[in-house]
């Protein structure tokens, strides 16, 4: 391929060479075969098949087992501010047209690999924006994009009072970068002296710490999975496991719960749930209890009643090398689940691993009735809200799985 850029070149696998086609954007340390000019990590490289055809361009990283990450396969493009300010532009008329205006003063604006911003994860919390940057490629060029992301918004009449950095994990260190977290300066912006901004999703007021919050400091994908929760609540006394801040139980509570029991092994999550619940006046039909699930759940047998469960856990499996430990976890509290349950009563469950495959949770779900002697009417099959989107080729943007069932 004759060099028409500045860009040094790397030439790959026929496997890679087949997975950039078919739209992934990963190229990893295994996959390629030479490299041919200077590239420092973090620079925009080029990639070349065997036969020296351009296949794309992406961000390399000699520390990373993924060694490029593909942004264009698009060889005219020139990977300017205009560049980026157009890929920005294309994801927030994106969240603009499928969450409708009601709930776009909190979602996710960027989703890595499922925008074209590989590594990068934006998520909007009212007046405050929360990101996290886990390739090196996104984080040398944050310093354009962060300010181009907050000036469309506020052409756009969106009020935008900061942006706070959540780079607390590990990842980062295997990419070469450090933790940390804070305000990212922006010219002529004063950022707010609290790192906890109020919000309201599905009409629900929450208190979020954005500073020492999971993740960015909220789930935001579950949202309208809580509304198909909160639906039907009524009447009924409800569990939710693995409560967090909250946010199932309170959408039960609102839905019209007869009570509710919110459990969570994290005494800071379950108090700010607490607080959540008094800040919506729902705390008089509520209980709250720091516990450990899988240590509760066998517990309950003989003692409180309800007839619909929630089971919302954090991911049991981070890598295929523990899915078979991750699917006994799951078993585990879905058995207890089914077997707590009256006839006729209602289970939500949920995995939020990409490992964690759907037909794998779909079978662990079927041998758990038949060890709970039960059978499952399915009532609806979900997956993550649309601000989170799907690329059918990129699997990895495929994670949550969510179903809710009568148990008969």
């Amino acid at each position: 391929m004759k060099q028409q850029r500045q860009f040094a070149c790397a030439c790959v696998t026929h496997k890679a060479e087949n997975s950039i086609r078919s739209g992934h954007p990963w190229i990893y340390n295994t996959e390629i075969t030479g490299i041919s000019g200077n590239c420092e990590d973090g620079d925009l490289i080029d990639v070349v098949s065997s036969h020296g055809k351009y296949l794309g361009t992406g961000f390399f990283n000699s520390r990373s087992k993924i060694r490029i990450r593909i942004i264009s396969t698009n060889f005219n493009d020139r990977f300017d501010e205009a560049f980026y300010e157009r890929r920005l532009r294309y994801a927030w008329e994106y969240r603009k047209t499928v969450m409708g205006q009601e709930d776009l003063s909190c979602c996710r604006l960027i989703f890595g690999e499922a925008d074209h911003f590989p590594g990068l994860t934006v998520d909007r919390f009212g007046d405050i924006l929360v990101t996290q940057t886990l390739s090196l490629g996104m984080e040398r060029i944050k310093p354009m994009l962060f300010p181009l992301l907050y000036r469309i918004l506020r052409e756009d009449g969106q009020q935008i009072r900061g942006i706070f950095e959540r780079n607390d994990v590990g990842i980062r260190e295997l990419e070469g970068m450090e933790q940390n977290k804070g305000f990212f300066p922006l010219e002529g912006v004063e950022p707010p002296s609290s790192t906890t901004v109020e919000i309201v999703e599905n009409g629900i007021r929450y208190t979020v710490d954005f500073e020492n919050g999971q993740k960015t400091g909220f789930f935001l994908d579950q949202k309208y999975n809580r509304r198909a929760v909160a639906r039907l609540s009524h009447g009924k006394r409800v569990l939710d496991c693995f409560t967090h801040t909250g946010s199932f139980a309170l959408n039960a509570a609102a839905g019209g719960a007869e009570y509710v029991c919110a459990v969570d092994i994290s005494e800071s999550a379950v108090e700010m749930a607490r607080h959540n619940a008094q800040l919506n006046g729902l705390d008089a039909k509520m209980n709250f209890q720091a516990a450990n699930v899988f240590d509760l759940l066998p517990t309950l047998d003989h003692s409180e009643k309800f007839d619909f469960i929630i089971l919302d856990p954090p991911a049991f499996t981070k890598s295929r090398q523990t899915v078979e430990n991750a699917a006994r976890g799951y078993k585990e509290i879905n058995l207890r689940a089914m077997k707590l349950l009256p006839r006729g009563g209602y289970l939500a469950t949920c995995s939020c691993s990409h490992f964690m495959t759907d037909p794998l949770f779909r079978d662990m779900l079927r041998s758990a009735a038949l060890d709970a002697n039960v059978s499952l009417r399915q009532i609806e099959a979900r997956q993550q809200a649309p601000d989170h989107p799907i690329l059918w080729n990129v699997p990895e943007t495929d994670y949550l799985k969510f179903y809710i069932f009568q148990v008969v």
